[in-house]
């Protein structure tokens, strides 16, 4: 079973309430507005922020190109 991208369409990010992306690639949730990407562990979404990293101002420009 992978992640279903499905769940983009309902969840949303809990620190800013924004969109979320999925980043296949590191099984990550990307929210670009709050900087955090959010692990996808099990193909369940860990949708708490002391378990989010950080993204740099890099990957934030790469999301949002």
């Amino acid at each position: 079973m992978a992640f279903d991208t499905k769940l983009l369409e309902i969840i949303a990010c809990p620190v800013c309430k924004g969109k979320l992306l999925f980043d296949k690639e590191n099984a990550e949730l990307i929210s670009t507005a709050a900087k955090l990407a959010y692990p996808v562990r099990d193909d369940i979404p860990v949708l708490l922020e002391n378990e989010a990293r950080e993204l740099s101002q890099d990957e934030v420009d790469k999301w949002n190109s």
